[in-house]
């Protein structure tokens, strides 16, 4: 089978449905959650405001169209490598430099729905992602890995979904180890359905926010607030998160799709 029977067979399975396309992005709006830093590390993404230009009026008889103000980390969103200090010397590591060729991969879907539910500081471990290959197979270089937690559910509230109290934000996320881990397997980038990649106390941990700092020093891809990850299985579906080709952009707002085959 040539790659251009693939690709017309892929074609035709979606136009049939045969094959989903499974949307795992947020809404984004003035309602959509932004991060919260504490003052003291650093300023804040501004509140999204979408202001309208014209509406079939006299602005624009013909025509509607509005203009944004959203910052590049807003709600489902690409973090590429020069977001952190560790990625800042890749060449490669801005939204419009990167190699387009990486953002559409297999996904792997860890599924940690119940552990967040019980626990909201709970942290993904190597342990955990080994008993999950045994279970779906080995996570391989190229690919995506993404945790599933159901916090897309809270995203209606950003209170909710920021989950912060006196000792700061309460997100499940990984640990640094299992970062590492991913690495050495040669992952193309880790998602989470948090407002970050990092958990919600990754500040203190060694080193401080792992995931970004981990990731971005390999030039690695982060994706946070992903939704609708209870809509794909384990492995199998083929994830698409390409940023927005912002000049040195250091990450973009996306719209993350999955192909994923029904039956």
């Amino acid at each position: 089978m040539t790659a251009a029977t693939v690709l017309k067979d892929l074609g035709a399975m979606i136009a049939s449905g045969g094959i989903e396309v499974v949307d795992c992005s947020g809404v984004l709006g003035p309602q959509t959650p932004l991060l919260k830093l504490p003052p003291e590390l650093a300023r804040n993404t501004p509140p999204i405001v979408i202001h309208k230009i014209s509406e079939y009026d006299k602005d624009g008889p013909f025509w509607a169209w509005n203009w944004l103000e959203l910052g590049e980390h807003s709600g489902t969103h690409f973090d590429a490598p020069h977001h952190w200090i560790t990625g800042r010397d890749y060449a490669d590591g801005y939204t419009d430099t990167l190699p387009v060729q990486r953002v559409v991969a297999p996904v792997n879907v860890i599924d940690c729905s119940k552990e967040a539910a019980e626990n909201p500081d709970f942290l993904l471990t190597v342990d955990h992602v080994k008993h999950w290959e045994e279970a779906h197979g080995e996570i391989g270089a190229g690919e995506w890995v993404v945790m599933r937690t159901d916090w897309d559910r809270r995203a209606h509230d950003e209170a909710l979904f920021l989950n912060a109290d006196a000792t700061g934000p309460h997100t499940p996320g990984p640990t640094a180890e299992v970062i590492d881990y991913l690495i050495g397997k040669g992952i193309v980038g880790w998602g989470s359905q948090c407002i970050g990649t990092d958990a919600g106390q990754a500040g203190g941990m060694t080193p401080p926010f792992p995931a970004h700092n981990l990731l971005h020093k390999a030039n690695r891809y982060g994706l946070a607030s992903l939704a609708n990850l209870d809509k794909l299985p384990p492995k199998g579906a083929i994830l698409i998160a390409a940023p927005l080709k912002i000049h040195r952009g250091t990450g973009s707002p996306i719209r993350a799709l999955a192909l994923v085959a029904r039956g």
